[in-house]
């Protein structure tokens, strides 16, 4: 036990100095129940205080729904979103595929909103990527789905893109962390959390069982540790490295599509923002007119979403240490209790309710062919309620 222990202090060292580190997969519909293709980003930002926005149309342009970050004021860059095409894409950094000396850089969410608003198809986004000026000021992995059944990795440099179809893979979905697969080898960050990520879809895109309920509830909040070889949530405390979700985690969110021939109109974001273990999910409706919770938006003059900061303050009670490397120190005990009653443990509860309720009206809108935006209005209100009292009353126990 004090050699793993040792084993994993030296790791924390070695990679103190990461960046921000992402674990996202481009799913296609045939490791999916229902043949709806997924795209999966579990995102680690410098701000914390995520909220999604949403764009209307201008100039014969697409409107879009979109994450962005909480300092930025005025919505200049989204960090995932999908629009009223039913076009979805999200990025990872890359810390190894850049081979040019220009300071231009961390575009990403500039290219990602421009893409949101003119792209239909993942061929769409090709030419995008092929027409932008050079340098493009990127360095990242873009994962992209669409409406026609196109899914896509796009590893992307200042002067080059590489394009990589899930429809090529024998597995049906992609994964990226924080290197890319046209990059230099052994460089980059995130082969840990890769091969973690690996081992959980293996065994369940095998069964096409793949889901965003499975994406936010077991992906996002698994503190299994792949290269130690084991399961940290039994734990008290634990050095927080190298898990998926890690404290400078600030949304999870799964985008789904439809099957081609679907409207996309049905698109949905599930949403997760703040750190995933202390958060739940919401769902983001583009297609109908009272489809983006309030909880997820901005709120007052502040520019920050409730469920953000809630699920922030809850984070506090999971990292307590303020002094020193505090912030690496997890009280896994705090989210996982032999009883049930952990944290993480009672937002699982309540996430499944959010889930089945929000199906039933997906699945109605689906066979109807259309929004009952009354009904998602009354529905998204009482999930939106029962979601603020819950928080309210867990983040009151955990105060006392």
């Amino acid at each position: 036990m004090c050699k793993r222990l040792a084993i994993f202090l030296l790791l924390w060292l070695v990679a103190g100095a990461s960046a921000w580190a992402c674990t996202s997969a481009v799913v296609s519909g045939r490791v999916t129940p229902d043949g709806r293709p997924l795209l999966w980003k579990h995102r680690d930002s410098s701000d914390r205080n995520n909220r999604v926005v949403r764009f209307d149309a201008v100039k014969g342009q697409f409107s879009f729904v979109g994450l962005v970050n909480g300092v930025d004021t005025l919505a200049r860059e989204v960090w995932t979103g999908y629009n009223s095409a039913g076009f979805a894409v999200m990025n990872t950094a890359s810390y190894n595929l850049k081979n040019d000396t220009s300071s231009l850089a961390d575009r990403e969410g500039v290219v990602m909103k421009r893409a949101l608003a003119v792209c239909r198809t993942v061929d769409d986004f090709e030419r995008l990527l092929a027409e932008w000026p050079r340098p493009i000021g990127v360095e990242a992995n873009f994962g992209v789905i669409d409406a026609e059944g196109g899914a896509a990795y796009f590893e992307v440099n200042n002067y080059e893109v590489f394009r990589y179809d899930a429809a090529d893979s024998p597995d049906g979905y992609l994964l990226r962390t924080n290197y890319s697969m046209a990059g230099r080898p052994d460089e980059g960050l995130g082969y840990i959390r890769y091969d973690h990520a690996e081992e959980l879809f293996a065994p369940v895109a095998e069964q096409k069982a793949v889901t965003a309920e499975w994406l936010t509830g077991v992906c996002s909040r698994s503190f299994y540790h792949a290269f130690l070889g084991r399961d940290f949530s039994g734990d008290n405390w634990v050095v927080d490295q190298d898990f998926i979700p890690r404290y400078s985690t600030s949304a999870s969110l799964v985008v789904e599509g439809v099957r081609p021939g679907e409207s996309p109109a049905f698109t949905t974001m599930w949403t997760v923002l703040g750190y995933p273990p202390c958060s739940v999910v919401l769902p983001v409706w583009l297609g109908c007119n009272s489809g983006v919770p309030a909880l997820l938006q901005a709120q007052g003059d502040t520019v920050r979403s409730p469920l953000c900061e809630w699920s922030n303050a809850l984070k506090q009670e999971a990292f307590p240490v303020k002094r020193g490397s505090g912030s690496h120190y997890l009280h896994m005990a705090r989210l996982f209790r032999s009883d049930g009653s952990g944290i993480t443990q009672q937002l699982l509860g309540l996430e499944k309710e959010v889930y089945a309720r929000s199906r039933t009206l997906l699945d109605e809108a689906r066979r109807s062919g259309s929004w009952n935006d009354r009904r998602v209005e009354r529905t998204l209100g009482d999930i939106e309620q029962q979601v603020s009292a819950f928080f309210q009353q867990i983040l009151s126990d955990e105060n006392r």
